[in-house]
């Protein structure tokens, strides 16, 4: 029996030294695979045992960033050092298709009398106070020695009654345009970024059209006691010094109203058209000499400027001059679209040239009765200058 149980020992511990040489072969296998193909790999990571005892990690997966949007569409970043990337613009530009409408309506009060000025005389201020020595008629007819008194005449007050309302188109205008834009990023040959731009023109649009009239027509009777009356035509000067005194102001008014007349004369819009535009654009280079580039986008214009007007209402041969001025801004808002052609004349030096079309609101300046309207529907923009890419 205890034969037995010897027996039984010895092949326990055989089994257990068999064991350790195993393990120990299989650390030595790992130990020269390793020198042989690199680094040990993680004792974590898993492994694969070949028959021949062999011991090789499984590759290691990598991580797979998730695909992004812009590169799916193949839209890449720039590098920052792109010589490309910014680019200022200054030129020239001739603006077409610009109209303007003139409306006038009434009654209409003369600026002549109100300034004394008169169709067949004046009877103005010299600065002293209600009496002057600065006047002046044309005709022995408009004294009145019996009842002392000089009549002067003029149209009070008028109503246009037809060619009121008429459309003047606009000439080619002059101004200047400049331009800052970058880059953002590439998609394929393109490039895509954004351009901010501005624009000066200076526009002026007149009106010579004749309206007939429905007219008021004033007499205006002067008090002349007291004054020795020099003969017509008499001009007195603006000094007044030695010249026969008369009052400023008429001592009665008579108006006849219904008087048939016409104007003659002009009216002016004198504006300039300030625009700020900003919108995403894309350039190509076709070549190493030539690129072009087009962009889109909201607009803004600020027309800033006067309403001048210089008319003759005439009645019964008589004319009476009337003129003036009103000055005002308006805002207006819309959109462009551009292109231009660039040709590479140094290393970031082009020269170019464009085309744009802009549609703004209408800009409208009015006052006492008048009303021009500046029509920016449809601006037809051509430029040229020098472009600096950098």
């Amino acid at each position: 029996m205890p034969s037995h149980s010897m027996r039984n020992i010895n092949h326990g511990d055989f089994f257990a030294w068999c064991l350790s040489f195993c393990f120990a072969g299989l650390a030595l296998a790992a130990s020269a695979q390793s020198e042989a193909s690199g680094p040990s790999p993680d004792a974590n990571g898993p492994v694969v045992i070949h028959p021949e005892g062999a011991v090789q990690p499984l590759p290691a997966v990598q991580a797979q960033p998730s695909p992004d949007a812009w590169d799916r569409w193949g839209i890449q970043k720039l590098p920052e050092d792109d010589d490309w990337t910014r680019h200022f613009r200054l030129g020239a530009l001739v603006a077409l298709n610009i109209s303007a409408n003139f409306n006038t309506k009434g009654p209409l009060n003369t600026s002549g009398p109100q300034q004394g000025i008169f169709n067949d005389g004046y009877v103005r201020s010299d600065g002293t106070g209600a009496n002057t020595g600065f006047w002046g008629y044309n005709n022995s007819s408009q004294y009145n020695a019996a009842n002392q008194t000089l009549s002067m005449h003029a149209t009070s007050s008028y109503t246009p009654t037809s060619g009121a309302n008429v459309k003047e188109d606009g000439s080619a205008f002059v101004g200047f345009d400049m331009a800052y834009g970058g880059n953002l990023c590439a998609w394929g040959t393109a490039r895509i970024g954004w351009e901010l731009g501005f624009g000066l023109l200076p526009i002026s649009i007149t009106d010579n059209h004749t309206m007939n009239a429905s007219s008021q027509f004033s007499t205006y009777n002067f008090n002349t006691h007291g004054i020795d009356m020099p003969g017509a035509p008499y001009q007195g000067t603006s000094g007044g010094v030695g010249e026969p005194i008369l009052g400023v102001h008429p001592d009665q008014t008579i108006t006849v109203p219904g008087s048939s007349g016409i104007i003659t004369g002009s009216r002016t819009l004198d504006v300039t058209l300030y625009t700020v535009r900003l919108g995403p654009s894309v350039y190509w280079d076709l070549n190493q000499y030539l690129g072009v580039s087009a962009g889109a986008g909201p607009a803004v214009g600020i027309v800033s400027g006067n309403y001048n007007f210089n008319e003759t209402i005439t009645v019964n041969s008589v004319g009476t001059p009337n003129n003036g001025q009103i000055d005002a801004t308006d805002v207006v808002y819309g959109g462009y679209v551009n292109a231009s052609l660039m040709y590479h004349v140094v290393p970031n030096g082009d020269f170019y040239v464009g085309v744009q079309y802009m549609s703004l609101g209408n800009a409208t300046i009015s006052g006492n009765g008048r009303e021009g309207t500046l029509n920016l529907g449809g601006q037809v923009y051509l430029s040229a200058g020098i472009n600096w890419p950098f």
